[in-house]
């Protein structure tokens, strides 16, 4: 296992920590937990049914008894950019909710080619269809940038879907979600005619909560050229002179993470071709 990964034991070790080093940094939020910086300038969410970073995604729109039986079994914890939290093959120790952050999740070939599946955020849940079947991990999930995390051990959250099935129908869902996100990126890579059209799509995405400024969309990218070329399925060659031509015809620029699309309707042509 790559020596970036933590050890099953560095939960509790590290939330340990964290609970004595954060004492002066804690906020109260009320009867059920509290909220304390990680070392990573994170809130470390102690209790889900006070989070104050809840969104409209799986686990967080749940009712409050269940959210709170949730609550009782996770251990939150927070991982420093380019952690791996759990390797292909691997088998589920549990599930991970991303609370904060990004994790890319990928796979890699024996000859050591990598692919990336997609890029989760937060309010999704990683791991889970290992979890739910008890297989191991079919992806590799590694941090891109400082996330916060809930943990819930295989044993705790099978025992939490037999007593509350609106988490069972969840749980459901965020496994068809995931599938249909795969057969999207299949599609996508499998079938676009150019690397041109897989790159359009790839920034359309990308700019989808961007801002306007001065008729330009500026929207942030974490992302290495490398790291889009193993996300279409390419080599980082071919995307430094896509992005060239795509530069050359004025349609957008990279600036260090800065995406900038200059002509939105040209990419959106690219794409319909």
């Amino acid at each position: 296992m790559n020596s970036r990964a933590l050890p099953a034991n560095s939960k509790i070790s590290y939330r340990q920590r964290s609970l004595s080093n954060s004492r002066k940094a804690r906020t109260s939020l009320g009867q059920w937990g509290t909220v304390m910086n990680s070392p990573y300038g994170l809130p470390c969410v102690e209790n889900c049914v006070t989070c104050q970073l809840r969104s409209e995604n799986f686990f967080c729109t749940l009712a409050e008894e269940p959210l709170k039986a949730l609550s009782e079994i996770t251990h939150a914890t927070a991982y420093p950019s380019h952690a791996l939290i759990f390797i292909d093959g691997q088998m589920p120790r549990g599930i991970f909710i991303l609370c904060q952050g990004q994790v890319k999740l990928s796979t890699t070939s024996s000859d050591g080619k990598t692919f990336i599946l997609r890029i989760a955020k937060a309010g999704e849940v990683l791991g889970l269809h290992a979890t739910v079947t008890g297989k191991a991990y079919e992806l590799t999930a590694e941090t891109m940038q400082p996330c916060s995390l809930n943990f819930v051990s295989r044993e705790d959250f099978m025992m939490f879907l037999k007593k509350h099935g609106d988490a069972c129908l969840q749980t459901a869902q965020h496994i068809s979600r995931d599938y249909q996100g795969a057969c999207k990126t299949i599609r996508s890579v499998g079938l676009s005619h150019s690397i041109s059209e897989r790159l359009a799509k790839f920034f359309l995405a990308s700019a989808a909560e961007g801002r306007v400024t001065n008729g330009a969309v500026h929207s942030k990218l974490a992302l290495t050229h490398e790291e889009i070329s193993q996300l279409i399925g390419t080599s980082r060659e071919s995307i430094s002179r896509t992005l060239a031509e795509f530069r050359k015809m004025e349609i957008l620029e990279l600036k260090g993470s800065t995406l900038i699309i200059r002509n939105m309707t040209a990419l959106q042509r690219l794409v319909a071709a």
